[in-house]
C-alpha cells in the first residue's frame, strides 16, 4: 500500500484574528508534480510556511510519508525529508557555484566546522556537488562565481542546494519569480526532469507554466482549497475562471 508523500488534515494558521490558512486538507502522492495556485493574498506562502515548519500551525496535522511532523521544527522536517526553496535566492555571491553546493553538503553532513578533512573526503564532496549540478544541467558552470550568473541560473543553483539535503518532498516557492520569460520555461524543464523519487510541490503565478508542467493543481482562495484537479479540469472550471483565471 503506497503512502502519500505529504498530506495535511485541517491545517490552520492564524495571526491573531486573521486566518491565513483555514482548515486545509491536502494529499500529494509520491513522485507527483503538484501545483498550488491562487490570487495574491490567498495564503500560498503561509501554507508553505506551515507545511515546512517555518511557522507553527495553530491546529491541524502535517504528515510526510506517513510520519507526523506537525510538532517538529523546520530543521527536523528537513531531516524527515521535506525541503524548500524561497522566492528570493539566498546564495553566497562571492563564491563559485560548486562551492555553494559544497557548503550545503558540509552543513548536511555536519562537517562545516571541521577545518581539516582528508583529500578523499574533499573529493567525494566535490563529486557529489557536481552530480547535483548535473541534475539541473549546471555542471559546466561549476567554477563560475554566483555573481556572474543570470538570475534564472541562480534559481537553478538554489534548487541544486535544496536537493543536497536529499529531500523526498521538495517545495518550490515561485521558482521562476523575477526570471525573464525566456528563462522561466528552461527552469521548469529542468525541474520536471528531476528524479521521480522526489515529489515536487510548486507555487507559481505563470499559468502557462503551471498548465504545462503540473500533473495536479490545488486552487487556494482565502486560505482554503477551492478545488483540485488536473490541468484540463482546472482550466475549464467556471468557478476557478471567475475567482482567479479570468474569462
Amino acid at each position: 500500500m503506497s503512502v502519500n508523500a505529504i498530506e495535511t488534515h485541517e491545517l490552520t494558521l492564524r495571526f491573531g484574528q486573521f486566518t491565513a490558512v483555514d482548515g486545509v486538507s491536502l494529499s500529494v502522492r509520491e513522485g507527483a508534480r503538484h501545483a498550488i495556485i491562487g490570487p495574491n493574498g490567498a495564503g500560498k506562502s503561509s501554507l508553505v510556511a506551515a507545511l515546512t515548519g517555518a511557522l507553527p500551525a495553530t491546529s491541524g496535522q502535517v504528515r510526510v510519508h506517513g510520519t507526523d511532523v506537525t510538532r517538529l521544527s523546520q530543521t527536523q522536517r528537513v531531516h524527515a525529508g521535506l525541503a524548500r526553496t524561497f522566492q528570493i535566492n539566498q546564495l553566497f555571491t562571492g563564491l563559485s557555484v560548486v562551492d555553494n553546493i559544497r557548503l550545503a553538503l558540509f552543513e548536511r553532513d555536519r562537517t562545516s566546522r571541521i577545518f581539516w578533512r582528508s583529500a578523499e573526503a574533499q573529493s567525494a564532496t566535490t563529486e557529489e556537488a557536481l552530480s547535483l549540478l548535473g541534475l539541473v544541467q549546471m555542471e559546466s558552470l561549476a567554477d563560475t562565481p554566483i555573481s556572474s550568473l543570470a538570475y534564472g541560473q541562480r534559481r537553478l543553483v538554489e534548487i541544486a542546494i535544496a536537493l543536497a539535503v536529499r529531500p523526498r518532498v521538495l517545495i518550490l516557492d515561485e521558482p521562476a519569480a523575477g526570471v525573464p520569460s525566456t528563462q522561466s520555461q528552461l527552469i521548469f524543464e529542468r525541474i520536471s526532469a528531476l528524479p521521480q523519487d522526489v515529489t515536487l510541490i510548486f507555487i507559481e503565478h505563470d499559468m502557462s507554466l503551471v498548465f504545462r508542467f503540473a500533473e495536479r493543481i490545488s486552487v487556494l482562495v482565502s486560505g482554503q482549497i477551492l478545488t483540485e484537479g488536473t490541468p484540463d479540469e482546472i482550466r475549464s472550471d467556471a468557478l476557478v475562471r471567475r475567482v482567479y483565471l479570468g474569462h
